[in-house]
């Protein structure tokens, strides 16, 4: 499929910018919860991008240099674990698309979000199941996401050692777990997801 279907479309349709919206982090029991939320030229477009767990950490990395350099908007919003566990991940992930979005420097004409989500924003906006593997803007988002989150999980492994952040990035491994069950939980800890160990 043409990832470029969807912004092809809208563009056609007199959408001049449309910006893609993804997360990363809704599954761990550690960290933020991470969106990012970018809008490309539809001139300039980058080989490689691609769902961001498709890729190499290298990869990642390379591409999210260069969707920043050609953004013609990008942002990047985090929500914090004591928030999510105040208003459970699904709004906790709602909340920061819809902060990444109102972070943008340029108001898009319509917002492509991944999955099946739908944000409180006075702004066009249409859901794409899959859509990081599908959508061009979409995939760019989730990148520079990806990127974001991995690299704040790798500081928290030198606040917090024991916990294997700089590997899991807060995922329930079997290793983290057993961590959890020797030292107890850390403050990036959700409280909500780590309850039977509590």
């Amino acid at each position: 499929m043409d990832k470029l279907f969807y912004e092809r479309q809208l563009h056609a349709q007199g959408c001049k910018y449309v910006c893609g919206v993804d997360e990363v982090g809704r599954g761990p029991l550690a960290g933020p919860v991470v969106c990012a939320a970018v809008i490309m030229p539809e001139d300039d477009i980058i080989e490689g991008v691609d769902d961001s767990k498709k890729l190499t950490a290298k990869k990642r990395e390379k591409l999210a240099e260069l969707i920043k350099q050609k953004a013609i908007a990008w942002a990047i919003c985090r929500v914090e674990p004591q928030v999510i566990d105040q208003i459970n991940i699904l709004q906790a992930t709602r909340l920061c698309m819809k902060n990444a979005v109102e972070g943008l420097s340029v108001r898009p004409d319509v917002v492509l979000t991944d999955g099946n989500m739908t944000l409180d924003i006075d702004i066009a906006q249409k859901s794409i199941v899959k859509g990081d593997a599908q959508c061009y803007c979409i995939g760019a988002a989730s990148i520079i996401a990806k990127v974001e989150r991995d690299a704040l999980m790798t500081e928290y492994a030198g606040v917090y050692p024991g916990y294997g952040f700089e590997k899991n990035v807060g995922y329930g491994t079997a290793a983290h777990i057993a961590a959890i069950k020797e030292n107890g939980l850390t403050p990036i800890h959700r409280r909500s997801f780590t309850k039977k160990w509590q």
